[in-house]
């Protein structure tokens, strides 16, 4: 009788615990099927999302497109009335410039005038300034520009030489002393006087004799503190005020 018990709470207990078991393997699929299910619904709400996204950045796209073709569009019209109006330019100076031939000899003459006007002044970047010319006048006989822009060249370079007169200052230039040619500093008071510096210290000014210009180098040391006085002074930017120069006006026969 005592095992009959026993073997009935045996089994009873075994049903219980199986039971359990059950139960909390069931509950645990539930769980994780709830779990799937929730993932797969936020995949949907993802792709979904997605697509709305795509499809905004879509139309983000092709309103963009439209815009730069409208860009384009608007810049090839806006170049075709612009090399238009470049043509109807062109025409114009071409008419004029037929029309004005007769200031052609008028120009070469102008020219040549100051030739010889900067030829027979001051030494001051002689070379250069006749060469500006000779571009002017060879550009103006073979057609390179019109006769209206050789005509505000012309006016600027005379221009330039009057500006010359009254212009104190240091600049640089190329300057023939002796049988030497030397890269000097030149201090310019207008065109009356002109004094140098070379790199090696010698210091001097331009001359006029019966042949042109010579650069004169001097030998007191009273000339040659004076110019460096001045030079210092130039180069400090001070134009005004009361200096002792040597003598070198530039005027024939003047020494």
């Amino acid at each position: 009788m005592g095992n009959f018990k026993q073997l009935v709470f045996a089994s009873t207990l075994i049903a219980i615990t199986s039971t359990s078991l059950s139960a909390t393997n069931n509950a645990e699929m539930i769980k994780s099927i709830m779990k799937l299910r929730a993932d797969v619904e936020g995949l949907y709400t993802q792709i979904d999302e997605n697509k709305d996204n795509y499809k905004a950045q879509m139309k983000s796209y092709a309103m963009q497109v439209a815009d730069n073709e409208a860009q384009i569009n608007r810049k090839v019209t806006a170049l075709k009335v612009a090399n238009a109006e470049s043509a109807k330019i062109e025409e114009q100076i071409v008419k004029r410039g037929a029309s004005t031939n007769d200031l052609k000899p008028m120009m070469i003459a102008a020219i040549d005038n100051l030739e010889k006007i900067i030829q027979g002044g001051i030494p001051f970047k002689t070379e250069e300034r006749i060469a500006d010319l000779q571009k002017i006048k060879t550009d103006l006989k073979s057609g390179n520009i019109t006769q209206e822009k050789a005509l505000s060249l012309v006016w600027a370079s005379y221009d330039d030489a009057l500006r010359l007169t009254k212009e104190i200052g240091v600049f640089k230039q190329q300057i023939q002393i002796g049988e030497d040619q030397k890269l000097a500093k030149v201090a310019k008071i207008g065109t009356a006087m002109m004094f140098f510096l070379t790199p090696d210290d010698q210091v001097g000014y331009a001359q006029k004799n019966a042949d042109g210009y010579e650069f004169v180098v001097a030998s007191d040391e009273k000339s040659k503190k004076q110019i460096h006085i001045l030079f210092d002074a130039l180069q400090k930017q001070i134009r005004t005020g009361y200096f002792s120069l040597p003598n070198a006006l530039i005027i024939a026969g003047v020494k």
